[in-house]
């Protein structure tokens, strides 16, 4: 290994943790000599099976059931924690005080109250800590991106912005439940913890944190069937609509974000669009290779751009071919690796612990306009 490779291990190795690993295993596609090079030495799982997976990773020295033998192996620079959202803070505190940098999945913990214990923790002892939020990395939400961060004034002044990640996976009663169908170990926050970070991390990187909110949350099925043969109850909201007031300038443009575990036809749809007087931006992964963008006229239409495979760190994939999931996690961790070595420059990062914060602000203020059935100041 060369002295400035950014060694990981993983902490939970079911699917998150095997697209991880298998991101790592494509670090040679990247073509920028300034990103440091990376690579998996080690893993933790209390499950053989899924420990196993991962011994056919050749960098991997270490195969545990122990997370506090992993965050004990002096090689593992930076940890990847893909574990049930009511143990993240456990374990992203346990990471921090053994010294690692952390790539932590979403949500930043599972209350607002767990999620400032770890911001703060991680600015206490310096340590270099992201939350997982791959979509962004599309090259079509690159390009809003650079619209809206580098042009935001030939689109005028801002009357709308919607943002919104969709499922349709639960509108299948016959699929068993899993942990993140229940409030204990998904949180009261539900599909917002699930999907919202998602949707919440270009917005807020903009700068367009909500004033207020109004929120309209949905429970899907009541009971599921639990796997083994019974059953068993499904407490968390599936559905959520944010509707939003956000400032941006000296105006308030209104915001609708959308996190649906239940959205017929979608299987896995990330999207946001922003509209002004003069102009508007749009993409969807519906739609992966495609940039919709239009200019005020006499006459208006949608002008649809054909983007390729444009990413934001250049890899050896011609630029004709289409861009897809495992391409966005690549570019996300090499987000974290080139951002933690202070070669980021004028790129796109990944969330950061006061933005996964502030996503937990809004869904605390989205749990009491929920149950006070009225708009809620963030």
């Amino acid at each position: 290994m060369t002295p400035n490779t950014l060694k990981w291990g993983i902490i939970g190795g079911g699917l998150m943790g095997r697209e991880f690993a298998s991101a790592l295993g494509r670090w040679i596609a990247l073509t920028d000599d300034a990103i440091p090079p990376s690579q998996l030495v080690a893993v933790c799982d209390l499950n053989e099976g899924a420990r196993n997976w991962f011994s056919r990773v050749p960098s991997v020295s270490q195969l545990t059931a122990s997370a506090d033998e992993l965050l004990q192996n002096p090689d593992v620079d930076a940890v990847y924690i893909a574990l049930p959202h009511h143990l993240h803070r456990e374990f992203y505190l346990k990471a921090l005080r053994a010294g690692k940098d952390l790539l932590a999945e979403k949500p930043f913990g599972i209350d607002l109250e767990a999620a400032i214990e770890v911001r703060d923790e991680a600015q206490k002892l310096g340590r270099f800590v992201r939350c997982s939020s791959e979509m962004p990395f599309f090259p079509g939400a690159q390009r809003v991106w650079k619209t809206l961060s580098q042009n935001l004034d030939s689109l005028g002044r801002i009357l709308e912005i919607r943002a919104g990640f969709h499922h349709s996976s639960d509108l299948d009663p016959s699929k068993p439940a899993n942990w993140k169908r229940q409030n204990k170990t998904c949180g009261e926050n539900g599909v917002l913890n699930d999907l919202g970070m998602h949707v919440a991390h270009l917005p807020l990187r903009l700068g367009w944190k909500p004033a207020r909110v109004y929120a309209q949350l949905q429970h899907g099925f009541p009971v599921r069937p639990d796997g083994r043969g019974g059953e068993v109850v499904c407490d968390t909201w599936d559905n959520a609509l944010l509707h939003c007031d956000v400032e941006i300038g000296s105006e308030i443009a209104t915001m609708r974000w959308e996190m649906k575990r239940m959205a017929p036809t979608e299987t896995n749809t990330w999207f946001l669009e922003v509209l002004g007087t003069r102009g508007g931006v749009k993409f969807s992964t519906k739609t992966p290779k495609t940039l919709f963008v239009f200019e005020n006229g006499k006459e208006q239409s949608w002008n649809a751009i054909d983007l390729g495979h444009g990413s934001a760190f250049s890899t050896v994939t011609g630029g004709i071919f289409e861009f897809g999931f495992p391409d966005s996690i690549l570019q996300m961790l090499a987000a974290f690796a080139a951002e933690r070595a202070g070669v980021l420059g004028d790129k796109f990062g990944m969330a950061t612990p006061e933005e996964a914060t502030a996503s937990h602000q809004i869904w605390a203020a989205a749990l009491r306009s929920q149950e006070e059935k009225r708009a809620v100041e963030v």
